[in-house]
């Protein structure tokens, strides 16, 4: 038996595959302890989960678009958040004595103490963008983030000359994708893509599930975490959007309270959080309005889903070109598209098969990753030193 700890930033999207993957650990007789936003990962993973609290503590909300993001990103929560963090996951490590630690990409303090401890560690990648060098042809911006990483390992009292990214752990890098999305991405063999990690998640008893018509076709409308009103404003264009698509075409938006108006049409079911994975596996679904993030990306093509990708920020235009170039949908611009394009491309998705076919066949290549169970054995052999496959 071994004893893991897993550091993931307060974000539902980096919690969910990284507690499929402490599920197994769990199964297989392994401890595993989680740290972080206590308040926020207990409500995400129930009060039987251990957790080690970091403290509270609000960030600045991720906004804007390319490269604005990525500085939002970085400067608005990374790097504060891996400050705030490094002195009580030290604290963590020292009480808690792990065997091995898997670190998200968005929390490189996990890494950093890893390091300073000489623990070994894995890397979890739930995105595509840090798997691959995006701004490669940007070199300010690739020193200006190597720069930001080089602040923190010193701050963290590491040696200047030892330095090395907390984003790619040498020992394993654990990613909730596959081929099929990466492209011509080069993966080094210590990288593991693994697929969508895939676990049972509490039922909504509140879900509505008699509003939805089994005689028409449901689309799945969820764009992440939004709360700008760039946001809303996209979200009440889609719903626009639907009113073109026919009284055959239902729809189920998972949207914060308020952010559209309440006197919508029976075909537009608005819920603040949409259970996904019921959904899905109950066949409730023939196609996805998502903002292309890894995640619901990776669900619903496991599930043969196709999708209408509006990307936003991030690692989200480079998901969504991939998922149109491989067929298994259409994509449109998040800030600027009309109702009757929205409405024209969903049209599309649902009626031209090729989507579905497409989806399907992508489904069962990420799907051939392993997930879950694929995780755990590279992080046993983490552990024991023994050899794993590419």
């Amino acid at each position: 038996m071994s004893r893991f700890l897993l550091v993931v930033p307060p974000l539902t999207g980096h919690v969910n595959p990284a507690s499929g993957i402490a599920k197994e650990l769990v199964a297989r007789g392994h401890q595993v302890a989680w740290t972080g936003t206590e308040t926020i990962l207990q409500s995400l993973l129930g009060p039987d989960a251990q957790v080690f609290g970091t403290g509270n503590r609000a960030f600045r909300a991720l906004g804007g678009h390319g490269l604005a993001s990525v500085r939002s990103l970085w400067e608005g929560f990374v790097v504060p958040y891996a400050r705030f963090t490094t002195k009580p996951l030290d604290a963590v490590v020292r009480e808690y004595r792990p065997d091995a630690l898997l670190v998200d990409q968005h929390t490189p303090a996990g890494a950093l103490i890893a390091h300073r401890h000489g623990l070994p560690w894995a890397t979890l990648a739930p995105g595509a963008m840090e798997l691959g060098r995006p701004f490669r042809a940007l070199p300010q911006v690739e020193a200006w983030t190597t720069g930001l990483l080089e602040g923190l390992w010193r701050r963290a009292g590491l040696p200047a000359d030892e330095f090395a990214d907390p984003r790619f752990s040498p020992h394993l890098v654990l990613a909730t994708t596959g081929r099929a999305l990466l492209g011509d991405l080069p993966t080094p063999p210590h990288y593991a893509l693994v697929g969508p990690v895939l676990t049972e998640r509490p039922a909504d008893p509140a879900f509505p599930w008699e509003r939805l018509d089994p005689g028409r076709r449901t689309v799945l409308v969820t764009m992440g975490t939004m709360s700008d009103a760039v946001g809303a404003d996209f979200l009440d264009r889609t719903v626009q959007a639907l009113a073109h698509c026919g009284e055959g075409v239902q729809a189920v938006v998972a949207a914060p309270r308020g952010a559209l108006p309440a006197d919508l049409p029976d075909s537009v079911l608005v819920v603040e959080r949409a259970p996904i994975l019921e959904l899905l596996s109950k066949g409730a679904l023939d196609a996805v309005l998502c903002h292309g993030g890894m995640n619901t990306v990776g669900e619903s093509l496991a599930h043969g889903v196709p999708l209408l990708t509006a990307p936003i920020r991030n690692d989200q235009p480079f998901v969504a070109q991939r998922v149109t170039e491989a067929g298994a949908g259409l994509r449109v611009p998040f800030a600027r598209v009309a109702p009757r394009v929205i409405a024209e491309r969903l049209r599309r998705v649902l009626d031209e098969t090729s989507h579905r076919t497409a989806a399907q066949l992508i489904g069962r290549q990420l799907m051939s990753g392993g997930g879950a169970a694929a995780a755990a054995d590279r992080l046993e052999a983490l552990v024991t030193g023994s050899p794993t496959s590419p």
